[in-house]
């Protein structure tokens, strides 16, 4: 997941009279689309329908619907802006007059919704500071985090949209530059304690199927003033704290830490799974906690796409995926949509394999480029990428059924006798996965 640019209202132009026919309950943001059907026979320039996608298909004794548990983002769909460091915002949406009002905070939350909707998704996800302002106090924070989540609850009974999972922005805020769970100020180690304990309670409230952390700023930017022990204790300890907490108010999700290897640190604790699993283990929270793992960031660590997704589950911890992809020649994160069927029928292959993510999903940690600037490009990214897993199921399910690649991996020592020296057929094993792709 990633931080946000505010949208400025740059000349002043924008009149907030203009958004006033947003502000009725019924207002419709998203006019001239409706419901995305399903097209199986649609030809290649028909983008605004699923040609794979069909929720209610039965594919191993369950719908597409059960297993995929598509979710769409708040923070890139909706508070994306195209703001890059080179570049001003592009996608100036039409519902958003740039404040950091309740109104216009809730004018994007039901355009949320509406998008939901029509896109055909069950589930969403947000960070705290995705869908309310902060105030000048935390009192005032949690205040108009209330005020929000009261509008996002009655929307959600509304649609039957449900929530997926929430989490905390715990690096965007200058307080954070230094860390929020591993800052050695224990003032500001306590308002991330204060923002996680809030944050646990909203997610509680809606619903939430899971609570993510993502230490984007958990990490250092050179060892020479960094205690790498006591900030991975400090750590541990923050979590533990999270898990009671859960526990105290009731809140039955499961918890999930995500990996990345770097960016915004130099070097982040939660470098990768296996980084992850060793530090839950060591510190005895492997019960207590499941990995969100996002295959972008999985590349950046220097590893396949489906790598992570791969070992988490070996351990028994895949939780939930961030479902994006990226550029393999560019070295950053740049959250694009997820459109290689191969890697889709890779990661799709594991969850099966475990029988499914529940109570995780396919949540799309994902973002137009900052050229896609139509409301419509905001569908058809979900749609493309919604229709590539469809395929990466249906590719996944077929080659467990006949089982020819499941067979060639298996060797069987009492049945061979003394080991020899024998081809691993690397080659062998890609040609019969790019037959079922």
């Amino acid at each position: 997941m990633s931080s946000f640019a505010p949208l400025s209202k740059g000349d002043g132009s924008n009149d907030a009279a203009q958004y006033t026919k947003f502000d009725a309950a019924d207002a419709e943001f998203f006019k001239g689309i409706g419901t995305i059907p399903f097209k199986p026979d649609a030809g290649p320039t028909e983008t605004l329908v699923y040609k794979h996608y069909n929720a209610k298909e039965v594919v191993r004794g369950k719908t597409m619907e059960e297993w995929l548990r598509f979710s769409v983002c708040f923070w890139h769909t909706f508070r994306g802006t195209g703001a890059d460091p080179f570049g001003f915002p592009t996608l100036v949406r039409p519902w958003d007059d740039g404040s950091n009002t309740m109104e216009n905070a809730k004018r994007r939350l039901r355009a949320g919704f509406e998008f939901f909707t029509k896109l055909g998704v069950k589930y969403w996800t947000f960070h705290d500071r995705d869908i309310a302002p902060e105030g000048e106090t935390l009192a005032e924070t949690n205040k108009n985090l209330d005020e929000i989540t009261d509008l996002a609850l009655e929307l959600q009974k509304k649609t039957g949209v449900k929530l997926l999972w929430a989490t905390c922005n715990l690096f965007a805020h200058p307080r954070y530059m230094n860390g929020a769970a591993s800052n050695p100020d224990a003032h500001i180690l306590a308002y991330a304690g204060a923002q996680v304990k809030k944050g646990l309670e909203i997610a509680k409230k809606l619903g939430a199927e899971n609570f993510v952390f993502w230490g984007g700023r958990e990490g250092y930017h050179t060892i020479l003033n960094t205690n790498v022990l006591t900030e991975l204790t400090n750590m541990a300890n923050f979590f533990r704290m999270a898990a009671d907490y859960k526990k105290k108010i009731g809140f039955t999700g499961t918890l999930l830490i995500e990996p990345k290897p770097k960016e915004p640190t130099k070097h982040q604790y939660d470098y990768d799974a296996m980084t992850v699993i060793g530090f839950l283990k060591h510190f005895k929270l492997e019960n207590e906690f499941k990995l969100n793992i996002e295959p972008n960031h999985t590349t950046l660590a220097g590893h396949g796409y489906e790598h992570d997704i791969v070992m988490a589950s070996a351990f028994g911890l895949l939780g939930s995926v961030d479902s994006n992809t990226g550029s393999p020649d560019l070295g950053w994160d740049t959250d694009q949509f997820p459109m290689d069927v191969k890697n889709a029928t890779l990661v799709m292959k594991t969850i099966i394999e475990q029988n499914g993510l529940q109570p995780g999903g396919l949540n799309f940690d994902c973002k137009v480029r900052r050229e896609s600037t139509a409301l419509a490009d905001m569908f058809i990214s979900h749609i493309g990428a919604m229709d590539t897993f469809a395929r990466g199921l249906r590719n996944a399910a077929k080659i467990l059924e006949e089982g020819v690649m499941t067979k060639h991996v298996k060797k069987y020592i009492m049945d061979n006798g003394n080991p020899t020296a024998c081809s691993g057929q690397q080659e062998h094993c890609e040609a019969m996965l790019n037959y079922y792709v």
